[in-house]
């Protein structure tokens, strides 16, 4: 949530940011800040009001004492108006604050200075390649031929037991599953993230502290009876370990890891490019989450960006990075780059990362401070991304690496699968 103090200091290139995003934003800018002036007068009429009373209280004791009583209880008389004055002050102040967060919760973060324009992901610009693509047979299969022929996904039997979307891993498929997540998780405790496990489901503060919610209510599934809400990534669970949570400058940087299952809804998503593993309801992903210092934040995403990489080179997949464009930039993030492995079967690009710094866009939705040097209380920095998404870096391993003796297991997670080819 974007501080209103910057909004009111930097109105034109609050609406210049918004532009790159193509959102008209100057009329919900107008009305966050039409609302807040209410707000702000709402308080002073109401400190105002409070001020009284308790000089008024003061000095109503000191004339009982002295004998005054009838100018006591004239000031008497005063101080009962003024509770009702300060009863009905209060209630406006808490609906137009009310209304204020929920015009400021309509407003996405403002764009990083480095974000290209654009309208989609066909803007997006490419900022890196590496790898090379193999070369396949003309008789090579895309994931979902090879998962049938081999037998380790079942798609069919998800759709049976749930519906379309979530799959199941069988044998050695499940077993190349678990390797992956496995071999994420020591690599990103062996660069320094604390490995936690956490809740598979959040409360509606938790959805709202990591911008989930109100802008993707929609695509997260929903426990009605309990009020809570399946998580889209293990982003959200951990981010909020640090909601209402006031920090040094010696904490930084806070880095943690996590391993969890994600559900969305993804409503609409039909085609050829979402048939098997490469758009699920359910799926598994690690995911890595910094919390830094504002100096700080921008060379940890670097950092962040290069941990991936590694990841990417040791599996030998040929990869890309975008840098999102305006358009296609999440609600919540100030720069983003999305990495893509090339299926070769497939003949197109996947994404298997986002890597994101929100800059202080969660941390004043969940109030996530630290006391600078000079004792003052300022925002802190989060950023989160996925190391890896698995679904799709799996399509990747089983297309790229198919021969025709087999699936030919990557070097490095020979050690995590005892096996080194799926035939």
């Amino acid at each position: 949530m974007l501080q209103v103090a910057f909004i009111r200091e930097n109105k034109a290139a609050v609406v210049a940011a918004m532009a790159k995003r193509n959102l008209k934003a100057e009329v919900l800018i107008d009305e966050v800040l039409t609302l807040d002036e209410e707000r702000r007068g709402l308080q002073v009429q109401l400190d105002n009001a409070l001020a009284e009373s308790n000089k008024l209280s003061k000095e109503i004791g000191q004339l009982y004492k002295s004998g005054s009583t009838d100018k006591a209880n004239e000031m008497k008389a005063r101080t009962l108006e003024l509770k009702e004055i300060t009863k009905e002050l209060t209630e406006q102040l808490n609906t137009k604050t009310q209304a204020l967060t929920e015009s400021l919760y309509k407003l996405p973060n403002t764009p990083h200075s480095s974000v290209p324009a654009g309208n989609s992901d066909t803007d997006n610009e490419i900022v890196f390649t590496e790898g090379d693509i193999p070369k396949l047979g003309a008789d090579a299969l895309p994931h979902w031929e090879l998962a049938k022929k081999y037998d380790i996904i079942d798609f069919e039997l998800g759709v049976k037991i749930t519906g379309a979307g979530f799959p199941v891993y069988k044998g050695k498929g499940a077993k190349l599953q678990r390797a992956l997540i496995t071999y994420f998780l020591d690599k990103n405790t062996d660069a320094g993230y604390q490995e936690f496990q956490v809740p598979h489901m959040v409360n509606e503060a938790s959805g709202y502290g990591t911008g989930q919610l109100p802008d993707k209510e929609g695509q997260m599934y929903y426990v009605s009876a309990d009020d809570l809400y399946l998580i889209p990534t293990a982003e959200v669970p951990v981010t909020n370990f640090f909601r209402d949570t006031l920090l040094t400058e010696q904490d930084f940087p806070i880095c943690c890891t996590a391993y969890t299952p994600c559900f969305r809804r993804e409503a609409g998503s039909y085609g050829a490019h979402v048939r098997g593993l490469n758009r699920l309801h359910q799926f598994d992903k690690v995911e890595i989450v910094r919390i830094e210092h504002p100096d700080n934040s921008y060379l940890a995403l670097e950092g962040m960006v290069d941990h991936i990489k590694e990841l990417l080179r040791e599996l030998k997949l040929p990869y890309r990075i975008l840098r999102l464009c305006g358009g296609d930039l999440g609600f919540a993030s100030a720069l983003t780059y999305d990495f893509e492995v090339f299926s070769t079967a497939q003949d197109r690009w996947l994404e298997i990362s986002s890597v994101s710094n929100f800059e202080t866009f969660q941390a004043n939705r969940l109030k996530l401070r630290y006391k600078d040097s000079e004792g003052k209380s300022q925002l802190a920095h989060t950023l989160n991304g996925s190391s890896l998404a698995l679904p799709r870096v799996l399509a990747g391993i089983i297309e790229n690496y198919q021969t025709p003796e087999g699936i030919v297991i990557p070097e490095v997670l020979r050690p995590y699968t005892g096996f080194d080819i799926i035939n």
